[in-house]
């Protein structure tokens, strides 16, 4: 074998099994012109020119754009209100500044710990138990061998999400009311005392999370069905070829295949940590269980519209944007690291 090395107008190589070098001299089409490599690609249009053949593409972005900026950025500016001591007939720019004056108002009550820890173990429960089962649902009913089946099975589990969460809250208080909610009829029936599920602080996360994967586990697997549909078929066929079993289907082609989409959801869900419905733990919170389920987005309700407290809750509410943002970022950096995927 030869090799050589480039050099301007000259090939310089080396023989096998000898150490002497060898120059060929002559003109060599070693470089092209860069106006060459420049007539290749393809020429830039004018901005106009560009938005005159793409305008239509644009229009179809624009009311997106639209709903971001309008509802998205144009209210962050009520950001200060965080920092100030806010007076509705003052207004935002009208309010006295107050710097961090409802930070540390917050942080030296004796609920800012309980309520943050609250929120944190109710989030990361949520998270770490729901997130499995859509994928798990997706690559059930892809080895589904009866198509009507599985097409029965997806629509039982989309439904459930289609209820508003407070009609969920009261199926729930029906079904587990201690005195004639079903589910202590049957406790009773085995000899078993009635359990009060809606009012025990140690039940309260349970029913939560166990409920929201109720809720939500189908309508959270159609991403992950999509994803498995774009798998090629290829694969499976060589993988019957071989002997491989659905387990092994399922470790070596489905998972692979599907992880980036896995991990990017995760990122994701992970990213809003720390931001629990409110709705949900506001309608199954009650004296008895206030312990466990007074989280953030409860306690800001409380004190910023009932009590009309709006710096106090606006600077809650910061706080937990920001702790929010930077989850996201550090789940981010860490996946982009270990599995190159992430999600810029």
């Amino acid at each position: 074998m030869l090799f050589f090395k480039v050099k301007e107008n000259q090939i310089s190589g080396i023989l096998p099994f000898t150490d002497k070098n060898y120059v060929l001299k002559g003109e060599c089409n070693v470089k092209k012109k860069k106006n060459d490599v420049r007539a290749l690609l393809p020429k830039k249009q004018p901005f106009r020119a560009y938005m005159k053949g793409h305008y239509d593409l644009y229009l179809l972005l624009l009311p997106a754009l639209l709903y971001v900026a309008i509802f998205m950025y144009v209210p962050m500016y009520g950001v200060l209100m965080a920092f100030q001591d806010y007076s509705p007939a003052k207004g935002i720019l009208g309010s006295s500044f107050v710097g961090l004056k409802h930070f540390e108002k917050f942080f030296s009550t004796y609920m800012a710990k309980q309520i943050i820890t609250n929120t944190v173990v109710l989030s990361a429960y949520s998270l770490i138990v729901s997130f499995p089962f859509p994928v798990i649902l997706a690559l059930m009913l892809n080895y589904c061998m009866n198509k009507k089946f599985g097409k029965l099975v997806q629509t039982v589990t989309y439904m459930p999400y289609f209820i508003s969460v407070m009609v969920l809250v009261g199926m729930m208080n029906i079904f587990f009311s201690s005195n004639y909610g079903v589910v202590n009829m049957v406790l009773k029936a085995l000899g078993r005392e009635a359990y009060t599920f809606m009012s025990s602080e140690a039940s309260f996360r349970h029913m939560y999370v166990w409920s929201g994967i109720w809720q939500g586990m189908g309508y959270s697997s159609v991403i992950y069905f999509a994803a498995l549909a774009g798998i090629d078929p290829t694969l499976y066929e060589a993988a019957e070829l071989d002997g491989a079993s659905k387990l092994q289907r399922i470790l070596y082609i489905d998972l692979p295949s599907i992880m980036p989409t896995v991990i990017i959801m995760l990122i994701m869900s992970a990213g809003n940590l720390m931001s629990v419905g409110f709705e949900k733990a506001y309608l199954m919170q009650n004296d008895r269980n206030s312990g466990v389920s007074e989280i953030l987005s409860t306690y800001v309700y409380k004190v910023g519209l009932i009590d009309a407290r709006y710096s106090f809750s606006a600077a809650i509410n910061l706080f937990n944007s920001v702790i929010n943002f930077v989850i996201l970022i550090t789940i981010n950096k860490i996946s982009g690291k270990l599995s190159e995927t992430s999600l810029w």
